[in-house]
């Protein structure tokens, strides 16, 4: 990429979105240069810039064209596979000025928000009608427009799936200067790409998007939690296809290893009433949450996840109470903290067939033995969507067992990734394990979107 520290580039750019937020030098903070990706150094961009209205984010596309100036768009920064971290000598797009919930439509059922716009602000906001954004990765500052960068899913997707499923619609910005729409207010369509769904889950590499057209569900209220001890996970893994296959549909299915659920409850100061014998013998749980419009039928339900369960050797089954379900449910979806603060060195979210699950678990064992490396975590199991985090200071030792999980998870029918996205992290691994004719179709995709390769760069590509 050509040098962009020209006072002819630095004019262009601080021309549209204004000089006083364009930001050089010492005026860009810390945070700007990085994503929550483990293993990663964070990278100061050469400027950052704060646009307003999805015409201005256009102009900065064209103008990093002309210029051959890198360009990462950011929202909440929350990622953890450094899709958000800058190039150097780059250019940053931040939505913070762009986050405004521009309409919430109760009778077709859709939200229409720009990118900045967090989970929880959209959350508060269809709360008020009634209604529910399904979408939950975890962390609810993080951003619509990272969100459909990355597909994200996380622990409802089991019954609502993931962004891709709840996304009808989008503005973009293409690096030519040009504003496209893609779907719109409709559930269904068949004229031509679907160009929605390409761009959602392209982590910032085809086009930037500038607003999105979200599907909402009715809010339902009535919720209930089972957690369910089992001596070990490939009893749990065995369990969850019958949970699935139960028919009863749960709106959370989550597995979490001894050792994890001992880090996340210690650091929620959570008590679970699990007496000790059965706590000191149980090194995996199963999490089932359930809801209803309706409290008879959603304690009915329950009734029968506790009975499944018992008889698929579950060593108890608690009902978790309103407060300690929250809690728990809280400090699951925190678990990448409790990971971090305990030193963890990288963590992958690999996804696999759920029938897979006792298998990869198996490889998974076996790896961080042959390794010496210390690997824990928790996953969907629901869909087969495994977390873990692997404790290894040794870069090639780590390098050597991240292959090893992935390529383990690959061979069973999954992918790298289920919801983080490749990023920059793992971008030489995703090369290295997937088809090259897919790879080259992608790139010629790459190509016409984004003809001066300037949209995220390194990111999925070399």
């Amino acid at each position: 990429m050509a040098d962009i520290g020209t006072h002819q580039a630095e004019s262009a750019l601080a021309g549209i979105v204004g000089a006083g937020h364009l930001l050089a030098g010492d005026a860009i903070g810390a945070d700007y240069a990085h994503d929550e990706a483990l293993s990663s150094e964070p990278v100061k961009p050469a400027y950052v810039a704060r646009p307003e209205t999805a015409e201005q984010v256009a102009q900065l596309l064209k103008t990093a064209s002309e210029h051959r100036i890198p360009v990462t768009a950011r929202g909440s920064g929350s990622g953890m596979s450094g899709a958000a971290r800058p190039r150097p000598g780059g250019l940053l797009i931040s939505f913070e000025r762009m986050a405004a919930i521009l309409e919430i439509d109760t009778e077709n059922h859709v939200a229409v928000v720009q990118p900045g716009v967090t989970l929880e602000d959209l959350d508060g906001e269809l709360a008020k009608h009634g209604l529910v954004y399904p979408v939950y990765p975890g962390e609810l500052s993080a951003s619509i427009g990272g969100n459909v960068g990355t597909n994200a899913g996380g622990m409802r997707a089991i019954k609502y799936g993931v962004t891709r499923n709840h996304v009808l619609g989008l503005e973009a910005a293409l690096p030519t200067g040009e504003l496209i729409r893609t779907g719109g207010k409709f559930v269904k369509a068949s004229t031509g790409y679907d160009l929605t769904q390409l761009i959602i889950g392209s982590e910032g590499t085809l086009a930037v998007v500038t607003e999105a057209v979200l599907k909402v569900q009715p809010r339902m209220p009535y919720q209930g939690t089972v957690l369910a001890p089992f001596v070990d996970l490939d009893e749990v893994a065995r369990a969850v296809p019958k949970v699935v296959g139960s028919g009863i549909g749960p709106l959370i299915l989550e597995y979490i290893d001894g050792l994890t659920m001992g880090a996340i409850t210690y650091r929620a100061q959570l008590q679970l009433g699990i007496p000790d014998e059965v706590r000191e013998t149980s090194h995996a749980y199963l999490v089932v949450q359930l809801e209803n419009r309706n409290a008879d039928r959603l304690d009915e339900d329950i009734a029968e996840v506790g009975e499944l369960l018992s008889g698929l050797g579950a060593k108890d089954v608690y009902v978790l109470e309103g407060s300690a379900a929250n809690k728990l449910i809280d400090a699951r979806e925190k678990a990448f903290w409790a990971a971090k603060e305990a030193g963890a060195d990288d963590i992958i979210d690999t996804v696999i067939p759920r029938a897979s699950l006792p298998q990869f678990m198996e490889r998974v064992r076996q790896i961080a033995q042959e390794n010496n490396t210390f690997v824990v975590g928790c996953g969907h199991a629901g869909d087969g969507n495994v977390h873990l985090a692997v404790l290894q200071k040794d870069n090639e030792v780590r390098d050597r067992v991240l292959h090893g999980l992935f390529e383990a998870g690959i061979s069973l029918g999954g992918a790298i990734s289920g919801e983080h996205g490749i990023g920059r992290k793992h971008t030489e691994r995703f090369l290295a394990l997937t088809d090259p004719a897919k790879v080259d179709l992608m790139r010629r995709i790459k190509t016409a979107f984004d003809p001066a390769g300037v949209l995220n760069p390194g990111v999925l590509f070399d």
